[in-house]
């Protein structure tokens, strides 16, 4: 829901796809500054507790943001600030929320936990993105950001009634400060992660990025105004549903660095066809495939990391990934000049092709990280 209303209330303040990109990249950029924190914090507290003080700062922030556009007050500035606020919740969020889910699933079912986790990300996104749409065309993006701190406020409810403990979280934890003086060593002694965090930023940068332009193809490439961007971010959950429900019936698969590799490749070819989607209906299965292709790779990298450190690292390997996304903003206000400059359908163009040339390179020349388990 959050995705849906950002795009579209920048693009209707200031009809910039430009500001659309900056918008999404003040989301973003907390990743990359508080990804590391974020993955030390998660080694060091309980992680059913850090995830229900994170959720109850969702609640917070939606509201606030709720409060100031009921109120009129639309300053296109504040608004970014707000989502940054935003952004900063949803670090300490998706860092502690993959660790607690392998703590709760096991190392070795770590593949199947993560899909089944943003499995259900995907289902709540795809009403959240429906819900969304309807909620900005009839009562306005203030009445949908009390929703959105409604939904926060059930999923801290959720949290109370889960675990309390994972596998390794209840001992040997090392202080804050060692593990963040841990990530350098880690940095230094394990290529894999570090190769690993490196292709989750080209992917970032290139990939994931196409989802900031979906207000501009609805607004002024498709013509479907907010129902219709709903939709589309509905049918782009429903795309990432079905990628992750394949591989999660993987179970525990042996050749998970070929896999990343082909998966990343087909994502960026899907996005350069991305040109030839002159109607909804073409878009739409594109926009499908092509999201079926971004989950998928992103949970094999997350996957990958957690099964090449050590039980004690996992929180910090899962802040290396969210510090790896941080890049997104580079991404995002690229892809959002591009746009500006080529129009919409070119500047996916352009990035789905780096992104193809990228991933079959590096799977030449990275056999390490191409015959990883």
């Amino acid at each position: 829901m959050e995705q849906v209303a950002v795009g579209w209330l920048i693009l209707e303040l200031t009809g910039s796809p430009f500001m659309v990109g900056v918008a999404a990249a003040a989301r973003m950029a907390p990743f990359f500054f508080l990804g590391i924190f974020s993955g030390a914090i998660a080694d060091w507290l309980d992680r059913r507790t850090l995830l229900w003080f994170s959720t109850l700062g969702g609640i917070l922030v939606s509201l606030g943001m709720a409060i100031m556009l009921l109120s009129g007050a639309t300053h296109v500035w504040a608004i970014i600030s707000l989502v940054a606020a935003s952004g900063c919740v949803f670090a300490f969020v998706l860092t502690t929320r993959q660790a607690y889910t392998v703590d709760i699933v096991g190392q070795q079912n770590s593949l199947n936990g993560l899909s089944l986790g943003a499995i259900a990300m995907q289902v709540g996104g795809v009403v959240g993105s429906i819900l969304s749409g309807a909620l900005i065309h009839t009562v306005g993006p203030g009445w949908q950001y009390v929703v959105i701190g409604i939904a926060y406020g059930v999923s801290a409810a959720v949290l109370l009634g889960a675990s309390r403990t994972g596998h390794v979280n209840s001992h040997g934890r090392e202080p804050v400060m060692a593990n963040l003086t841990g990530y350098l060593h880690i940095m230094g002694s394990n290529r894999t992660l570090l190769t690993l965090m490196m292709l989750a930023s080209i992917t970032e940068v290139f990939g994931f990025t196409h989802m900031t332009l979906l207000p501009v193809f609805a607004k002024e490439v498709l013509g479907v105004g907010a129902i219709g961007l709903g939709f589309m971010t509905a049918v782009r959950q429903g795309g990432a549903l079905i990628g992750l429900l394949l591989l999660a019936n993987l179970r525990n698969f042996q050749s998970k660095g070929l896999l990343m590799f082909g998966i990343a490749f087909g994502f960026g070819a899907g996005m350069m066809l991305f040109y030839l989607a002159s109607n909804l209906i073409v878009f739409l299965f594109v926009l499908a495939v092509v999201n079926a292709c971004a989950m998928a790779v992103d949970t094999l990298y997350k996957t990958l990391m957690q099964e090449n450190v050590s039980e004690e690292q996992r929180g910090r390997a899962m802040g290396s990934w969210v510090f790896s996304i941080g890049v997104a903003p580079v991404g995002h206000v690229g892809v959002g000049g591009l746009a500006a400059i080529l129009g919409a359908p070119s500047a996916l163009l352009v990035n789905g092709a780096v992104l193809s040339i990228v991933s079959l390179a590096t799977m030449i020349g990275f056999p390490r990280i191409r015959r990883l388990p």
